[in-house]
């Protein structure tokens, strides 16, 4: 077998076998086969494509070439929930500890914010003392004492796909379902997950900007799924506005913990909800999902969703001081008003433009070396379809740079669309696939 066979199978539209597709992940993964190879390979794959036997084969290979995290000592069965990514998507901050609450067991391993999406480990790291990173053992006690724990990505899991995604991302194949479905699905399978909730976000500051891409990625995400023997359920959320209303680290941190306290934008709210009813349900803590989700409002309303975060940030030796005082978080300098300019009803706010003003600002990083300021980002007071008067207060930008403040209030200005006719509010919840 070699690999010049392979690629010139692949770009005869064949289909390739799992001992081939196992001999390009191990020769790659190893440095055996040159990034100009595979290159070619990726390239005939992303014209070609794959069938749902090579997309899965493809992943469990990923997902084997290097260590798998064992999460058998915990003696339950692990419901795993990724984000395809998005604006203002701190949903993670406010789900995992409130499933936990009720019992589902939350063994997460994040990653890092890259462009204008954050990472659930920058926010968490924007709490004072918060260790994101744990021994695998540490992780695995917390979950068994606490029933949670958050940490950043410590062991070398599905190094395939880092090289591979670094691979497409210079040579112009991200966009290729078999191999966006076997990204996300390997470090799932890689991570221990038995089940997986997958929320699809879809739009403008999503990575899926339409409902039918969107729609096909979750049908082989899926089908990978039961090819591999993890049930699988994938939530087509909208990301064409930002989700809730801050944008940035701290600012997200906060309205994570508010809204563990009963104050909940709708929008983030039907997420949690969907998603959490049926992380519950693969769990085997309730069929019902409108019932789930009124178990998960209880846990808000009773204060044990709030008391599960507080546990969590204690036990990764956060100060739990800032959780129950947020004044107490580091400010930015500037606090900008952003102010409408007419009477109307906003008609459209560009998510990711509004991403990439936040990046701008400083809250999230271009190349993987930049440093994140935690303090800056955006606040918008007002969703789509909603009424604002004529020199209305409708958000801040919160800066530590005046110049780039001024720059952003100008840019936001043009991004925040008001027109004199009512749109038609956006749906959250999109569709559903299992």
């Amino acid at each position: 077998m070699n690999i010049l066979e392979i690629i010139e199978k692949k770009r005869n539209g064949k289909v390739l076998s799992k001992d081939e597709i196992e001999f390009f992940i191990n020769g790659y993964t190893n440095n055996e086969i040159p990034d100009y190879q595979a290159s070619s390979l990726i390239m005939a794959i992303f014209i070609k494509g794959m069938t749902k036997q090579e997309t899965t084969d493809l992943t469990l290979a990923m997902a084997h070439s290097g260590e798998i995290l064992d999460l058998s000592k915990l003696n339950k069965t692990i419901v795993d929930k990724h984000s395809s990514g998005g604006v203002g998507d701190k949903v993670s901050l406010i789900l995992l500890p409130l499933v936990a609450s009720l019992g589902v067991p939350v063994a997460k391993m994040s990653g890092r914010g890259l462009g204008f999406t954050g990472g659930t480990i920058d926010k968490l790291e924007s709490i004072p003392g918060y260790k994101t990173t744990l021994s695998v053992d540490k992780f695995i006690n917390n979950v068994n004492e606490i029933g949670i724990s958050l940490i950043a990505q410590t062991m070398n899991l599905a190094p395939a796909d880092k090289k591979l995604y670094a691979l497409r991302d210079s040579t112009a194949c991200i966009e290729s379902i078999p191999l966006i479905a076997s990204s996300i699905m390997s470090k799932k399978i890689a991570s221990g997950a038995q089940k997986i909730v997958l929320d699809i976000t879809v739009g403008s500051g999503a990575f899926m900007k339409d409902i039918e891409s969107a729609t096909k990625l979750a049908e082989e995400m899926i089908e990978i799924g039961k090819l591999a023997n993890r049930e699988t359920v994938c939530i087509l959320t909208n990301m064409d506005e930002p989700l809730g209303w801050a944008v940035g680290n701290t600012l997200e941190v906060i309205e994570a913990i508010n809204f563990l306290k009963g104050n909940m934008p709708e929008d983030l709210k039907q997420v949690v909800l969907e998603l959490g009813a049926y992380m519950m349900k693969l769990s085997n803590l309730g069929e019902n999902i409108e019932e789930n989700k009124k178990k998960m409002l209880q846990n808000i309303e009773n204060g044990k969703a709030y008391r599960k975060f507080i546990e969590l940030v204690k036990m990764q030796e956060g100060d739990i001081s800032y959780i129950e005082n947020t004044d107490k978080f580091e400010k930015a300098k500037y606090g900008i008003p952003i102010i409408s300019k007419k009477e109307g009803y906003i008609n459209r706010i560009d998510a990711s433009k509004i991403g990439k003003i936040a990046c701008y600002l400083g809250a999230g990083r271009i190349k993987k070396e930049d440093k994140i300021d935690y303090t800056v980002g955006i606040i918008l007071d007002k969703k789509v379809s909603e009424k604002v008067k004529e020199k209305e207060i409708i958000g801040y930008i919160y800066a530590n740079d005046q110049e780039k403040s001024k720059k952003a209030l100008e840019q936001i200005e043009k991004i925040i669309e008001i027109d004199n006719v009512k749109p038609k509010k956006l749906d959250t919840i999109l569709k559903i696939i299992k």
